[in-house]
């Protein structure tokens, strides 16, 4: 936690609370892409079968 603390001081807080965020929220891109990707196979599968 104190590294956590040094960052903040060191980059200021708007700066560690953006990476903090981004680093979050790339793992819900990568799902939900795939999710898109899973969608469109699904779609083109099922508009061939009518």
């Amino acid at each position: 936690m104190n590294e956590f603390y040094n960052y903040i001081s060191n980059l200021g807080f708007p700066i560690v609370v953006s990476i903090y965020l981004l680093v979050r929220i790339e793992g819900k891109l990568d799902e939900l892409t795939n999710s898109i990707n899973n969608l469109s196979k699904v779609l083109l599968l099922s508009k061939d079968d009518i």
